[in-house]
């Protein structure tokens, strides 16, 4: 039976300096006795999996098998606890500030380089890294994502994602187009396609939600050859890049190509709906899309996936910048007495014959080294095109403590001007540059 996790409450307001005071004690190293195939037998191990599939029982359905077949193999009992999406940050901060918890938990990725200052985590140095198999098993741009360059990170990766733009065939054949390659074709045929006569937009977008604003804004502004974020990690918002990224977003709606009621669209799944019912030609969404789409009644066979197309004049750098690399990773405590119990689960977790069980059941992409996108394997070329994405066309989010602060305010600019742009009101690059000035001076007052 799941044990679920209470929600957190209020917000945990801590302090780096006190988080890594409180998760000072060394790991501790499971016994190993001699003579034995299973020298962790009778260890028990807590492990704190994301909500990854539709609803925690289906992550308890799709996990314990995995879970009991580790036992079988190893003789170590894992207790799975399954936390939401809105909880796990929360009380995986708690736990590193009491000491006390599970052994490994999942992260989102975004997080990895916040956590990672903490303290907290068990570095995945020489040693452990050769304990689950060594780094080169991952795919080098979901490696990215683990932590800071130059430092042991304290997370691997376990499931990736990545943005994609859908383009829906029977739309894009109606006007005679073809999946756009520059950022010029898909303004071209988001023109082409719309019809507010009927309803027909050349393009939708879940415009009031904070996460997506600012993933888009961030892929935009890398496609420009810029950042949001100096490379010690300093804010660097307000820069021509930064005010670019935005401007180019935000026009899908001032130039009239997106349904000025996108901007009321605060979660993922009104977007999902006016894509699978023809209501849009194009989607900029992630990998978990498909999944949401089939539910909505879309057939993979009925769009098309690209890479989020970046503008023709883009520099050198930026040009095959089509997303970042989304996803969740695992980290072990450091307080944990089961050390090489639980690199032994992380190895588990992360060997192909789990990867390609766990990523087909939750529809992401694995980002361990030679595993087929499964999820997909009745759709080859969509598989192709999201594993080529993972690999050639990601970048890691912004290696920084401070993301999440940064989608906060930046997020949230973004969404304030798309509901200027939504009355009618046209959006200046003063008007992004002053959002921009104030989203940093909230990052460094």
């Amino acid at each position: 039976m799941k044990a679920r996790i209470l929600a957190a409450g209020a917000a945990v307001a801590l302090t780096l300096s006190a988080l890594a005071a409180c998760s000072s004690s060394s790991p501790g190293a499971t016994t190993t006795p001699t003579g034995t195939d299973k020298p962790y037998a009778g260890t028990t191990l807590t492990y704190w999996a994301t909500n990854q599939a539709a609803t925690l029982d289906a992550d308890t359905a799709i996990l314990q098998p995995e879970l009991d077949k580790f036992e079988q193999q190893t003789g170590i009992h894992v207790n799975l606890q399954v936390v939401g999406w809105s909880d796990i940050t929360n009380n995986t901060l708690q736990a590193a500030v009491a000491g006390q918890g599970p052994d490994v938990v999942n992260i989102g990725n975004t997080n990895a380089t916040t956590l990672q200052a903490t303290g907290a985590f068990l570095p995945f140095d020489a040693a452990a890294l050769d304990a689950i198999g060594g780094q080169s098993k991952f795919l080098a741009s979901a490696w990215s994502t683990a932590g800071p360059a130059g430092q042991d990170p304290t997370s691997v990766p376990l499931y990736s994602q990545v943005y994609g733009l859908f383009c829906n065939n029977a739309l894009f054949s109606a006007a005679n187009l073809t999946p756009p390659t520059t950022w010029e074709d898909l303004v071209a045929d988001a023109k082409a396609i719309t019809d507010s006569s009927t309803g027909t937009w050349g393009i939708v977008a879940p415009a009031g939600t904070q996460n997506v604003s600012m993933h888009i804004q961030y892929i935009f502004a890398n496609q420009n050859g810029g950042s949001p974020f100096l490379t010690d990690g300093t804010p660097n918002f307000d820069t021509p890049e930064n005010v670019a990224a935005v401007s180019r977003y935000v026009s899908l709606m001032t130039d009239g190509y997106m349904n000025p009621s996108d901007a009321q669209y605060n979660n993922g799944v009104q977007a999902t709906n006016d894509f699978a019912t023809g209501k849009a030609g194009m989607y900029m969404a992630q990998v978990s899309n498909v999944a949401a789409l089939q539910t909505a009644g879309m057939d993979p066979t009925q769009y098309t996936i690209v890479p989020i197309p970046a503008p023709a004049a883009s520099p050198a750098s930026g040009k095959t910048v089509g997303s970042f690399i989304a996803g969740t990773n695992m980290s072990i405590f450091s307080y944990t007495q089961h050390k090489d119990a639980a690199l032994a689960f992380v190895n588990f977790m992360t060997s192909p014959t789990e990867q390609e069980i766990l990523n087909k059941a939750y529809g992401t992409l694995s980002p361990v080294s030679g595993v087929p996108a499964d999820a997909f394997s009745q759709y080859p070329d969509m598989a192709s095109a999201w594993q080529s994405i993972l690999q050639n066309n990601s970048i890691p989010m912004a290696l920084v403590s401070t993301v999440s602060a940064y989608q906060t305010n930046v997020g949230n600019g973004v969404i304030a001007l798309f509901a200027q742009a939504a009355t009618g009101s046209p959006v200046s690059d003063a008007d992004i540059q002053t959002m921009l000035d104030q989203a940093q001076q909230k990052m460094t007052s």
